[in-house]
């Protein structure tokens, strides 16, 4: 029952708190296996592993009490007062690990070397967390990274660095039993729940098992080699030994999920090769799987496992990869702490020193066992950091040779008494990179095989340096030519932690994002934003792309199994139009629902608004087809070696292995045409 107007229902108001409180209780309880397994059962090889080699020698209780106080100064400074007080409140949006970080300064600074941004982005929902970039102090430290182009790559290569690192501390936790985890697994849970977890949970239980180790070996000096097992009471043994193998087990899962979302992030920034990624949870976005990662992981972890056989050699590669992220951490969020927080050199100086400092005695405490297997975690990000750099160098190249050989809008416009252009019935969604101009795979494409469907549209989709674009956002749409050419330009905007999901529903959105916007445009609607200096294709107006929204101007209507209508000339043949079900899928043909858009009988409706719906309703009904370029990247002759290697075996070895952009678009197969095309970059 609703109530009444001007009152309020106490019931009503206290529901959603109380959700949201058993929500946060209920993640904060996931996260004592996920994001803190490998902390957790640090305890049980930390003193044994203390007091080794040279310090087996000094194993009396003023260094037993000395070691548990390194210990709780270490889990005081680092993880609670580093990581939970600050570090989580860098959060871009409730993501976390380097690149969320990365992202958040790449939206205050041009710091990013992909010119695919546009103005319009600026204007997401999520683009404004913390200060807006407008807004921004200008200061000569962040001119002069703006500046210099090599400054800004060697602010990505220390971004990649860091989330390879975290990749290798993936590999070595599953073999070794570890809190940059809290962080880089924050789009799992949320701030809040991982605070409650470790300050309320994590923390005093940490402090009192590691206190009473200390204890019992003041007492029992030669029980070192195994005082976990040996400090806990005769009653409780089985059922802690129990548990304690059960937490070794999952303990890995931290820094494995951590690791999914760094490869998803790096992925959509255009920093790793296309991959599949799986959902694994409808309540909590940030869940994600990637099984190609999860078989690599596997295979590293099994043979760092079989070529070691010593958990000290593995702990030795394991300290060096955690301290790295570590440290790696600390000099981003200085730079988080000046740019996004807009807080004083002074103070990103203060935190730099305090906790660089203490990082950095462990870092150099680990160097000094690069002989003794730190040397691995260094090959590995090295390898990992090669893979990552060559794709988004090759990605960053290619999106420049589009640019660079872009169509201009004269000679489209020109097409027809030039090259005889013949316009069949459909519509085309011609797919690229570009977010403004025509690609140059059009030209390829209509110079060899003159004719284009009645309806054009340029897709391009494209990530942006937010974890999450909503629904309403998603969907930009203008046009590419005046009026008559019925040529339009739709940029379908992802966040770096979104999911495209393969509901089947991409054409029917499409079809009235576009009759919205050639309403909105007649009515003279402000709500459109500028992206070129164009009159024509630099208006482009944000469409909400909910599939259960109605669109003003089209009657939407579904059809079971619903055929083509015999008056709309389709342009497939009638042979590929009855075998072409048998191929979607690789399954036999099955009975679906059909969408069919009808046009609203207004008779105030302008007569050129209604004809240009009209012809965008029967090209949807004459069939959609799908054209993107089979795309060649070679360097060019005058390259030089490096840039041959990286290019002509690097890059192109790495397109050939990955998924193809058909799949990640899920664009069915039997619509697809694909326009072959050398990039000389």
């Amino acid at each position: 029952m609703e109530p009444e107007s001007g009152s309020s229902s106490p019931r009503s108001l206290s529901q959603p708190s109380w959700r949201n409180h058993c929500r946060n209780l209920m993640l904060a309880y996931q996260s004592f296996g996920v994001v803190y397994g490998d902390l957790s059962t640090s305890p049980l090889y930390v003193y044994s592993s203390t007091f080794i080699g040279k310090l087996q020698h000094h194993q009396n209780e003023e260094a037993i009490f000395g070691a548990f106080s390194l210990i709780f100064w270490t889990l005081t400074l680092i993880p609670l007062v580093k990581y939970v007080f600050i570090v989580l409140s860098a959060d871009d949006n409730g993501e976390g690990g380097p690149f969320a970080l990365y992202s958040l300064l790449c939206r205050h600074a041009k710091f990013s070397l992909l010119p695919n941004q546009q103005a319009a982005d600026e204007e997401l929902s999520m683009y404004k967390y913390g200060p807006s970039a407008q807004a921004a102090v200008s200061s000569p430290l962040k001119r002069l990274l703006e500046k210099h182009k090599k400054l800004r790559t060697g602010l990505l290569l220390v971004v990649l660095f860091g989330a390879c690192m975290v990749i290798g501390d993936g590999v070595f936790t599953p073999a070794i039993s570890g809190t940059e985890a809290m962080f880089a697994d924050l789009g799992h849970f949320n701030a809040l729940s991982i605070r409650l977890a470790f300050a309320f949970v994590i923390y005093p239980c940490l402090v009192v098992q590691y206190m009473g180790q200390a204890a019992f070996l003041t007492k029992n000096i030669s029980k070192i080699p195994v005082s976990f097992y040996d400090s806990i009471p005769a009653p409780l043994f089985w059922p802690v030994f129990v548990i304690a193998t059960l937490a070794a087990i999952v303990g890995s899962q931290a820094v494995i999920s951590a690791t999914f979302s760094i490869i998803k992030q790096c992925h959509a920034l255009g920093c790793f090769p296309r991959v599949k990624v799986v959902h694994t949870s409808r309540q909590i976005y940030g869940q994600i799987y990637i099984p190609e990662i999860n078989w690599i992981l596997m295979i590293l972890c099994l043979a760092v496992t079989v070529g070691f056989r010593d958990t000290t050699i593995i702990g030795n590669a394991y300290g060096i990869a955690c301290m790295t992220v570590m440290f790696i951490t600390t000099f981003i969020m200085m730079l988080i702490i000046i740019f996004v927080w807009q807080k004083s050199i002074l103070l990103a100086a203060m935190f730099l020193i305090i906790f660089a400092s203490i990082e950095g005695v462990y870092l150099s405490a680990a160097v000094t066992k690069v002989a003794q297997g730190g040397w691995v975690p260094l090959v590995l990000s090295c390898i990992f950091m090669v893979v990552m750099y060559v794709w988004h160098y090759g990605t960053r190249k290619k999106y420049e040779f589009d640019l660079n050989n872009k169509v201009s809008l004269r000679w489209l416009l020109s097409l027809g008494p030039s090259l005889q252009i013949v316009r069949v019935p459909g519509m085309g969604l011609i797919y690229s990179e570009l977010a403004t101009g025509v690609p140059p795979i059009f030209s390829h494409f209509i110079t060899n095989l003159p004719a284009f469907h009645t309806v054009l549209v340029f897709v391009c989709v494209k990530s942006v340096p937010v974890p999450h674009v909503s629904v309403e956002e998603r969907f930009l749409i203008g046009r590419a030519c005046p009026r008559p050419y019925r040529m339009y330009r739709c940029i379908v905007r992802y966040g770096y932690m979104d999911i495209q999901r393969d509901n089947g529903d991409f054409e029917n959105q499409l079809i009235q994002s576009i009759a919205e916007f050639i309403q909105m445009e007649a009515d003279n609607t402000p709500q459109f934003t500028s992206t070129e200096s164009s009159p024509v294709d630099g208006r482009m107006a944000v469409i909400s792309a909910r599939a259960d929204r109605q669109s003003t101007s089209l009657i939407v209507s579904e059809l079971e199994d619903y055929n083509l209508s015999p008056t709309i000339r389709s342009s497939r043949s009638p042979t590929l139009q009855r075998i072409s079900p048998m191929f979607e899928d690789g399954a036999p043909p099955r009975r679906r629902q059909q969408v069919r858009f009808q046009l609203q009988q207004n008779p105030s409706m302008n007569a050129l608004v209604r004809e240009e719906l009209t012809d965008l309703i029967q090209a949807k009904e004459a069939g959609v087809t799908y054209i993107m370029g089979h795309s060649y990247v070679k360097a060019r002759r005058s390259s030089s070696f490096l840039k041959k290697m990286a290019i002509d075996f690097g890059y192109s070895f790495l397109r050939k292995n990955c998924r193809g952009p058909a799949v990640a678009l899920n664009i069915p197969h039997i619509s697809l045409i694909e326009v072959g095309m050398i990039y000389y970059v």
